[in-house]
């Protein structure tokens, strides 16, 4: 059984505007900050095309993949990881992945000034049709994002377009490709550890095989893959921004199918120069006093959403961060 709610953004997607959805995305937000999204319109040739390249390369031998391997993505911090590459809470994952974000030319005024995660994608030689593939699901993602965003607007008593008309006028996109192998039956470990989002919204496409846990109020639930949805959910700046009235939810993921498993994290985020103030009438909103999960009081930080992000990231993968984040 189901116990995240699915959420029509269809009217949202076509009109800008819907408050149904919207009431709905409130209910969501307020209980687990999850939810299922359908009627997205994102075409299913293109998310086939997406999973069929990108097993394509991680079925590949590791020294091919390793071709284009983050380091050589230097402060634009693109390209692939291999399994334990990447950490969580200081823990190695058990998974292997893709980093991507908006493509840069060189010639981008924020390439040339040297902005941490800015520039160009690293594709792979021996899988030449990734790249078309991960380009338009970007360009599809980010449409159907903002329009999610706008019932997120609504459902906080904003115009429908108050985030597209300013933070995600310029947003911040990243965009994962993660393989993670089968688990081992006994194993501690997990192929992400518990852990929040950075930004504003994240939509996940999940393949058919699971994974992914949720922590409710109640404790963890699965939130098994919907086919023809994606799983969105919210991240710190929303957290932020509305003073704890919509919380960042921690989840995780153990691939216990017996199968290799494939996830698409697409991270819809505000723009990388902004400062993420609490939202109009939400500063002192708070959650009924309850402490966030990590401890960490979203309140106090001050700069903006790339010195965040930045920081988070080199948490993320410590031997590159000294890279990424000298200015």
């Amino acid at each position: 059984m189901l116990e995240l709610p699915i959420i029509d953004v269809s009217r949202l997607v076509r009109d800008g505007a819907d408050p149904v959805a919207a009431a709905g995305i409130e209910a969501a937000c307020r209980a687990s900050g999850f939810f299922y999204v359908t009627g997205h319109g994102v075409p299913g040739e293109l998310i086939e095309r997406l999973d069929r390249h990108a097993r394509e390369f991680f079925a590949l031998p590791e020294a091919d993949k390793l071709e284009i391997a983050m380091a050589r993505g230097g402060r634009a911090w693109r390209g692939f990881f291999p399994v334990g590459a990447e950490l969580t809470s200081g823990v190695p994952d058990e998974k292997e992945g893709l980093y991507f974000g908006t493509e840069l030319g060189p010639d981008d005024p924020r390439v040339r000034a040297g902005l941490p995660l800015h520039g160009a994608n690293l594709f792979p030689r021996r899988v030449p049709e990734l790249r078309a593939a991960v380009l338009s699901y970007l360009d599809a993602l980010t449409a159907t994002a903002q329009a999610v965003l706008h019932g997120v607007a609504q459902s906080l008593g904003l115009a429908p377009d108050y985030f597209a008309a300013g933070y995600t006028a310029d947003p911040t996109v990243l965009f994962r490709i993660f393989h993670y192998p089968p688990a081992e039956p006994d194993t501690d470990a997990w192929g992400v550890g518990e852990h929040t989002d950075y930004g504003l919204l994240t939509l996940l496409l999940q393949d058919g095989n699971g994974g992914l846990q949720v922590r409710t109020p109640d404790g963890w639930i699965d939130a098994p893959p919907v086919p023809g949805t994606f799983v969105c959910n919210i991240g710190d700046m929303l957290d932020r921004m509305t003073g704890g009235w919509y919380r960042s939810t921690p989840h995780r993921v153990r691939n216990r199918s017996g199968n290799e498993r494939l996830s698409f994290p697409f991270f819809f985020d505000p723009d990388f120069a902004a400062e993420v103030p609490p939202l109009p009438g939400r500063a002192a909103t708070g959650a009924g006093g309850e402490r966030r999960w990590d401890g960490q009081d979203l309140r106090a930080f001050t700069g903006t959403y790339g010195d965040y992000l930045v920081a988070k990231v080199g948490k993320v993968f410590p031997g590159l961060s000294a890279d990424v984040g000298a200015r």
